[in-house]
Formats: C-alpha cells, sequence, structure tokens
C-alpha cells in the first residue's frame, strides 16, 4: 500500500489518495470526530460564495467541499492531483452542474490570471510540495479584490490541549484509521504532515509574502484547525499590508 512521506513527493501523494479516494469522506469523518463537517461549514462561510461567481477549490477530492461551495449558484472548479479523487468525484457529483473536475498541479495552475474570484484549499496545502509555490499560484489566479481561503490543521496554542491532541494523533488515529481506512498506513502520514507544519502566525506570513493583503486567521475547535483568509489588492491599493492575527470566534 502507498503512503507519502514528509518529502512530499507528488507522484507518491498522489498514489496515496488513489488509493484512500473510495472511502476518504467516511474516514475524515471518523477520523475528526465528526468536526470535518464543521469545519466545511465554516470555510464556506469564509469564502462566501456567490451566485455567478467562479470559485477555484484546489485538492477538492471528491469534491465534498466543492458541493458546498456550488449551494450558493456559485460555478466551481474542482481541482486535485489525484487521478483517483477525481474519478471518485465525478461519480458522486455528476448531477451538479455548477461543478467542474479539473486534474491539476497546485504549483503550476492551469488557469489564465486574474480567473477567479475566491480561491480555497481544505487540507491540502501542507501535502503540497511548494507550499509558497502553491500560494503564489493561487494569488497569479485571483481577481483583484478576490479572495484566498486556507482551512488546513494547526497547532492549539493551550499546550494542554495540543499535547492531548497529539497524544491523540500517535495512539488513537491509528486506531480509528485501522477501522476506517482502506489503507490505515497512510494515516501515519498524516500524523507526520500536521506535526510538521507551521503554527497559524507562520502560515499567515506565508500568504501575505505571496502578495494577499488584510491576511487574518482564526481557530477552530480550540486550534485543531485554523481557517485563514486574505485578499488580493485591487490596482490602486499597495500590495503586501501584511498578516494580522484574529483568535478564536
Amino acid at each position: 500500500m502507498s503512503r507519502a512521506d514528509l518529502s512530499k513527493q507528488p507522484s507518491d501523494v498522489a498514489a496515496m489518495f488513489d488509493e484512500v479516494s473510495y472511502h476518504y469522506d467516511r474516514t475524515n469523518a471518523v477520523l475528526s470526530v465528526g468536526n470535518a463537517s464543521l469545519w466545511r461549514v465554516a470555510t464556506t462561510r469564509a469564502v462566501d460564495p456567490r451566485a455567478g461567481q467562479l470559485v477555484l477549490d484546489v485538492a477538492a477530492g471528491t469534491g465534498t467541499s466543492s458541493a458546498s461551495l456550488a449551494r450558493s449558484g456559485a460555478r466551481v472548479i474542482a481541482a486535485d492531483f489525484s487521478p483517483g479523487m477525481i474519478a471518485v468525484g465525478r461519480e458522486r457529483q455528476a448531477g451538479n452542474p455548477n461543478i467542474e473536475f479539473v486534474q491539476a498541479d497546485a504549483t503550476r495552475l492551469p488557469f489564465d490570471d486574474d480567473s477567479f474570484d475566491a480561491v480555497t484549499i481544505s487540507f491540502g496545502l501542507r501535502n503540497i510540495v511548494d507550499p509558497d509555490a502553491a500560494l503564489a499560484e493561487f494569488f497569479r489566479v485571483t481577481k483583484p479584490g478576490g479572495r484566498v481561503v486556507v482551512c488546513e490543521f494547526s497547532r492549539p496554542p493551550a499546550s494542554a490541549i495540543r499535547s492531548a491532541y497529539y497524544a491523540y494523533l500517535r495512539y488513537g488515529m491509528p486506531v480509528f484509521a485501522r477501522l476506517a481506512s482502506s489503507n490505515p498506513s497512510a494515516y501515519a502520514y498524516l500524523m507526520e504532515s500536521i506535526r510538521d507544519w507551521p503554527d497559524q502566525q507562520t502560515l499567515a506570513r506565508k500568504i501575505a509574502r505571496a502578495g494577499y493583503e488584510s491576511v487574518k486567521y482564526r481557530n477552530l475547535t480550540a486550534g485543531i484547525v485554523a481557517l485563514h483568509r486574505g485578499f488580493v489588492p485591487m490596482p490602486s491599493s499597495a500590495p503586501g499590508s501584511g498578516a494580522e492575527s484574529k483568535g478564536d470566534q
């Protein structure tokens, strides 16, 4: 069975997600202890899609997040590097005219400059071999005044919660993964990638360095997940206004 490691070689990551694609959504629901749907609602609200807008959902997987975005009437391009994920997504979202699946590398997106009203990625940025290159691509394809929303695992600021969470990742998650996943070894990588990922403020600075302004974040589930949002400056605005932090809401 395939599993990636922290080198995040694209072929290894794609093969790993190909293998877990069919049961991916069920496994996420189990491993997140039911929180995955709440995080998806919060992300959709942060993106704030509107009818007639064009939204890029990167690392869209089977399209669960894309379907949530498309309920607004926005047209959603669901992009993913894994052909297995895309195949399952096309099957499950076959009746949704507002979603189009595209196989794409997040570091070399096949879209024109200033194409999208919003770009979003949920639990996928840490799986990309060069997250900074991906953020630069997100900025390139977002229209002036448009927004980026990144939902990603993060670092709980409270030490007691952080210790309990890391204990769950080390001891609890493998048990649940064996019960729910077709490739439980892949979830060892999940634990490693979460622990290796930067904290909320570091990611906010990365997003600002890509060119986004008014970058803020808020913690979800005590900081186990963080939701970051930034905006592309309008032509009259000076880029790079910096990153700001925002606590739980």
